[in-house]
Order: C-alpha cells, then sequence, then structure tokens
C-alpha cells in the first residue's frame, strides 16, 4: 500500500532483503509506555558482531508480558498512544550498536523480554530471550540481564566466544 505522493523505493537485495527501509522503524517503536510514565523501565544494550565491533543498522523486536505475567492482547504497537500497553516493540541500533525501550518489567513466573534480531548478514531473524536477574535456566546464564539504575542492560553477541544463545522454534 502507497502512501499518496510519497515514493518508496526498495533497498537494495540483501540476504533479509530486499525491504522497504521506511516501514521497519517508527516513531515511538520502542516507547512500550512513555519513559516518564512512572513504572516505566528502560530495557537496552547493544548489537555486537563476532570481534566485539557494534552493528549499526540491526533491527531489535521485544515482546513481553504486562507486569502481573498476563499477555497483553490490546492493539495498537504501530500508533502508541500513550497509555495502552501492548507488550511488543521495535528499535533500531543506533551508530554504536546501541538499542533501547521504554517498557514495564515483566510479570511471571521467570520473567524475560522475547527478543528477535535483523541485521546484515542473517538469513533469518535470530531468537534470544533477556531473563531478568535471577531467572535464567541455569544452563543459560548468559541470557540474563543486568539492573543498572533505570532498568536493565542485556548486549546481543551475534557470534565468537561470548556469542549469546539463540532459540529456534517449529
Amino acid at each position: 500500500m502507497t502512501a499518496p505522493g510519497i515514493e518508496q523505493t526498495p533497498t537494495p537485495g540483501q540476504t533479509i532483503g530486499p525491504f522497504f527501509g521506511f516501514a521497519l522503524p517508527y516513531d515511538g517503536g520502542g516507547e512500550l509506555v512513555p519513559p516518564t510514565r512512572p513504572d516505566a523501565i528502560r530495557f537496552h544494550g547493544r548489537v555486537l558482531d563476532g570481534a566485539g565491533v557494534p552493528v549499526p543498522d540491526a533491527l531489535v523486536e521485544l515482546r513481553q508480558t504486562a507486569p502481573d505475567g498476563s499477555v497483553p492482547r490490546a492493539a495498537g504497537s504501530l500508533q502508541r498512544d500513550g497509555y495502552t500497553f501492548t507488550g511488543w516493540g521495535r528499535a533500531a541500533t543506533d551508530r554504536t550498536g546501541h538499542f533501547q525501550f521504554s517498557t514495564l518489567r515483566p510479570g511471571g513466573g521467570s520473567p524475560f523480554f522475547a527478543l528477535a534480531v535483523f541485521a546484515r548478514g542473517l538469513t533469518d531473524r535470530l531468537f534470544t530471550r533477556a531473563y531478568l536477574p535471577g531467572a535464567a535456566p541455569a544452563q543459560w546464564p548468559s541470557l540474563e540481564a543486568a539492573a543498572d539504575d533505570r532498568g536493565f542492560v542485556f548486549d546481543i553477541r551475534l557470534q565468537g566466544e561470548a556469542e549469546t544463545v539463540f532459540l529456534s522454534y517449529r
């Protein structure tokens, strides 16, 4: 669907493209809740390649439960209204590989953020999780986010010695 008066040209073909870059990042994509909301937290980190170099053109999608552990079912993820919590967001990395979300603390038995990563050179998205401190399964301690002054930080390493554990789904 084309907006009237807007020329839309696909990006060059890549392993995960071609795609229309204008439609991926969008205003408020990383703000599941306004950062000024009293119970808002920041979930952030960096996407790094195998040599530890920041990936400046990755896209991170986040899905999570609400603070009470329920799965949000509200519509409106692509058009934020400032108060409806949908549990889904999308953030692009900046030139330093940094991504950031303003969200709520997930609830449930083993609270985590479910993440999908899109980046150059990937044939498909990668899935991982970032568990809150103390909630990561014993076999995956590297999937534990660290607490910081405003929330949690979690770096995603695409390959190499400290590669993030990636999950597969049927």
